[in-house]
């Protein structure tokens, strides 16, 4: 299913959603689950601000405005953990103490939640593991086809080296291995990548964080030599920035991708400074997690809005999940801004007056 039937598929269920859930929090009688205990609230726990703009500037927003739509009463209680394992097992379980049933949980380690997971279900609280799949007992996934993600980048870095790729050395810079999403992507980039390239000369972790990556472009170009580097696989934009002004630094200039279609990445495609990124659609992962969590809210069925399985140890969790949309200097138009991620005027500065208009993006 592309990308686009799933955005209708979500629209749809929204409709049916404040069909079936008319009563929802408005006197219309009592509904099975969750809402028999009158907390109409809803958590929201997001992993980070510093190294992705996303979770502040449209997951937050987006998810609010959806879970709106569809239950006029419920509210969302919302914490952010900038990137602190601890703080947010803290705000988890302050929601539980507030006698919230339905959480949804972006981990900023996705690996350690298990216990506190569990730990909610056996309270009668339902997790949906948003965007990362938490550990533990979740009651539904919501998230992007990581893997396919992967591939996606590996593929549009051939696509940016070029007739030259079989003889290319790659360095790899990696999401953090504290998160699920960053095994699958770099297990598709390398699905794409194997074979097709010389070599990957260099691979490591850079956690997410951009100073981490820089530090890694350095060693990379200190073993390997500037010469013998041919394109760089960056698992995000927020690395991917930092990699660029040290390739920079470095007097090289060579394909780099990354992903999150972030404003500063986009910018960074237009001027040729990156070669790509992926767009990853956020208002129907927002719509597809809200009409979940109300769904979990009034105890109903969640499979026509969570379809798919993904497997999670000897579990198999009800998901939904999205494909991604590869973003290059000529797709800009086509991509964020007809999506109505960004509209021109985010994007084009003065300093980009000429390159938006190569582009197209008016």
């Amino acid at each position: 299913m592309n990308a686009m039937t799933r955005r209708t598929l979500v629209g749809s269920t929204a409709v049916a959603m404040a069909l079936a859930l008319a009563a929802c929090g408005q006197g219309g009688g009592s509904t099975p689950g969750a809402s028999a205990t009158g907390n109409k609230t809803i958590g929201l726990l997001l992993p980070e601000k510093a190294s992705s703009t996303r979770y502040e500037s449209f997951d937050k927003p987006l998810i609010e405005k959806s879970i709106a739509g569809l239950c006029t009463k419920c509210t969302v209680d919302y914490a952010n953990a900038n990137g602190e394992e601890h703080t947010q097992r803290e705000q988890f379980d302050a929601l539980l103490a507030k006698g919230v049933k339905v959480i949804l949980l972006d981990p900023v380690n996705a690996k350690s939640t298990a216990s506190w997971v569990d730990a909610a279900a056996r309270q009668g609280a339902k997790v949906i593991a948003y965007d990362r799949l938490a550990a533990g007992n979740v009651a539904a996934y919501v998230s992007f086809d990581n893997q396919r993600t992967g591939e996606l980048q590996g593929h549009a870095l051939l696509e940016a080296i070029g007739p030259k790729a079989q003889d290319a050395q790659v360095v790899m810079i990696n999401g953090a291995e504290s998160d699920p999403n960053a095994a699958m992507f770099k297990t598709g980039a390398h699905h794409s990548l194997d074979g097709k390239v010389k070599a990957i000369g260099y691979e490591q972790s850079g956690d997410w964080k951009p100073e981490v990556a820089a530090q890694k472009m350095n060693e990379a170009i200190h073993a390997l030599g500037k010469e013998n580097i041919q394109a760089v696989y960056s698992a995000n934009d927020g690395m991917a920035a930092s990699i660029v002004d040290t390739l920079k630094a470095n007097g090289m200039k060579i394909p780099v991708g990354g992903q999150d279609a972030s404003v500063d990445a986009i910018r960074r495609v237009l001027s040729g400074d990156q070669a790509f990124t992926i767009y990853k659609p956020y208002k129907p992962e927002a719509d597809a997690a809200a009409d979940i969590a109300v769904y979990l809210l009034n105890g109903l069925d969640i499979t026509a809005v969570a379809s798919s399985l993904t497997q999670s140890g000897d579990a198999q969790i009800p998901s939904m999940l999205l494909t991604p949309i590869v973003v290059t200097k000529q797709t800009v138009s086509d991509t964020v801004i007809r999506g109505g991620l960004y509209k021109a005027a985010d994007i084009c500065t003065p300093e980009l007056a000429t390159a938006c208009q190569q582009a197209g993006v008016s």
